[in-house]
C-alpha cells in the first residue's frame, strides 16, 4: 500500500468527478440559456468595444464620456441590425412557402430526368429524407434568433455599459489583488490583449465580408441582399463551415430566380470574398497562432448550438477561441490549446526551437 497506488486508485474517481461537474455545468447552461445568451452577447460586445473606449481615454477624454459615446454607437448599430433583421426575416418568412414549393418542383424535375436516363430513384423517399429548403430555414432561423435576442437590448446595453465602466480600472484591481506577482499580472494582461485583438480584427473582417456579400448579391439582382449580407457577417465568425451555411440559401434563391448560371456566378463571388477574408486577411492580421482546427470548429458549432441555440452557433468560435487563449496561458493546460489549434504554427516552428530556448534559459539562469 503506497502513495502511488492511492493516486492510481483516486485518478479514475477524480476523472469521474470532473466529468460530473462538467455535465452539471452544461445542464445548467442549457437551463439558463434565456439569461446566459444575453450576458454572453454583452460580454462579446464589451470586449469588442473596450479597445475603442481605452483609445478615447488615452486621447484625454473622460471615461464617462468615452463609454457614453461607444454605447451610443452600439445602439445605432443595434438599431440598424434589428431593422434589417426584422424587416428582411419577416418578408422572407412570408415568401418561404413559395420558395420551398419551387425547390420541390426543381427536385422533382431533376428526379424525373434521372429516371429518364436510367437512374431509378424514388422521389417520395428522397424528398422525405432530403429537404431542399432546410438551408433557407437555417439561415433565417439564425437571423431571427438574433432579432429575438435584440428584444433584450436594454439588459444587454446596461451590462455592456457597466463592463466598459470597469474596463479602465479592472487591471488596477487585479494588480492590487495579486500585489507583486508580476508574472501573473503579465499573463492576465497578455490574455486580455489577445482576446481584444482577436475580437476586434475578427469583427472588422466579418463586417467587410458582410458588406461585400450584400453588394454582390444586390448587383446580381437576388432578393433580400441585406439579409444575406447580415448572415455573411454573422457566420464569418465560424471559419470554413460558416461561409458554406451563409452562401447556401442565397445561392438556392438565385437559382430559383434566375437559373443555375447566375447562381454559379453568385457562388463564385462568395468563394472569392471568403478566400480573401479567411485565407489572406485573417491569417496576416491575427497570426497563425489564433487558429482552430476544422474538427474543433465543427464540434464547437454543434456543441454551442445545442447548448445556446442559433446564437450559440454564431458565438461558438469566439467562445472556443477565448477558451483556447486562456488555456495557452497555463503550462499545465497548453497541450489542450495545441490540440484545439489548427497546427499551422507547429509547421512553421523550427524543430530545434525548444532545445535552443531551453539552452538560452539555462544560460540566463547561470549568468544570473
Amino acid at each position: 500500500h503506497t502513495p502511488m497506488s492511492d493516486n492510481a486508485r483516486s485518478s479514475p474517481a477524480r476523472v469521474l468527478a470532473t466529468l460530473g461537474w462538467i455535465t452539471i455545468v452544461i445542464a445548467g447552461m442549457r437551463a439558463a440559456d434565456t439569461i446566459l445568451v444575453p450576458m454572453l452577447l454583452a460580454l462579446f460586445l464589451a470586449f469588442t468595444c473596450a479597445p475603442l473606449v481605452l483609445w478615447l481615454e488615452q486621447k484625454r477624454m473622460p471615461a464617462m464620456l468615452a463609454v457614453v459615446i461607444v454605447v451610443l454607437l452600439v445602439i445605432l448599430v443595434g438599431l440598424g441590425i434589428g431593422t434589417v433583421a426584422g424587416t428582411s426575416v419577416r418578408q422572407f418568412t412570408i415568401e418561404m412557402p413559395k420558395y420551398q414549393q419551387q425547390l420541390r418542383d426543381e427536385m422533382t424535375a431533376l428526379l424525373a430526368w434521372l429516371q429518364d436516363v436510367g437512374v431509378k430513384v424514388s422521389s417520395e423517399d428522397l424528398l422525405k429524407y432530403i429537404d431542399p429548403g432546410a438551408a433557407m430555414r437555417l439561415g433565417a432561423s439564425m437571423v431571427s434568433g438574433l432579432g429575438e435576442i435584440l428584444t433584450n437590448s436594454f439588459l444587454i446595453l446596461l451590462t455592456v455599459m457597466f463592463i466598459l465602466f470597469e474596463a479602465s480600472t479592472f487591471r488596477r484591481k487585479v494588480l492590487a489583488i495579486w500585489g507583486d506577482r508580476q508574472q501573473s499580472m503579465e499573463s492576465f494582461s497578455k490574455f486580455a490583449d489577445d482576446v481584444y485583438h482577436y475580437l476586434a480584427i475578427k469583427t472588422a473582417v466579418s463586417l467587410g465580408t458582410g458588406v461585400l456579400v450584400a453588394v454582390w448579391v444586390a448587383l446580381l439582382g437576388v432578393d433580400f441582399p441585406l439579409l444575406w449580407g447580415l448572415l455573411a457577417f454573422l457566420l464569418n465568425y465560424v471559419p470554413n463551415l460558416g461561409s458554406i451555411i451563409a452562401a447556401a440559401p442565397a445561392v438556392l434563391l438565385a437559382m430559383l430566380q434566375f437559373g443555375p448560371g447566375r447562381a454559379l456566378i453568385l457562388a463564385l463571388g462568395y468563394v472569392v470574398v471568403n478566400v480573401v477574408a479567411g485565407n489572406i486577411l485573417e491569417p496576416r492580421l491575427l497570426g497563425k497562432r489564433l487558429g482552430l482546427s476544422t474538427l474543433t470548429v465543427f464540434l464547437s458549432l454543434v456543441f454551442w448550438g445545442w447548448v445556446l441555440g442559433p446564437i450559440g452557433m454564431i458565438l461558438s468560435i469566439p467562445l472556443t477561441m477565448v477558451l483556447k487563449i486562456a488555456l495557452e496561458r497555463n503550462e499545465d493546460t497548453r497541450w489542450i490549446a495545441v490540440l484545439l489549434g489548427s497546427g499551422s504554427e507547429l509547421r512553421t516552428r523550427p524543430a530545434e526551437a525548444p532545445a535552443s530556448e531551453k539552452s538560452e534559459q539555462v544560460a540566463a539562469s547561470t549568468s544570473g
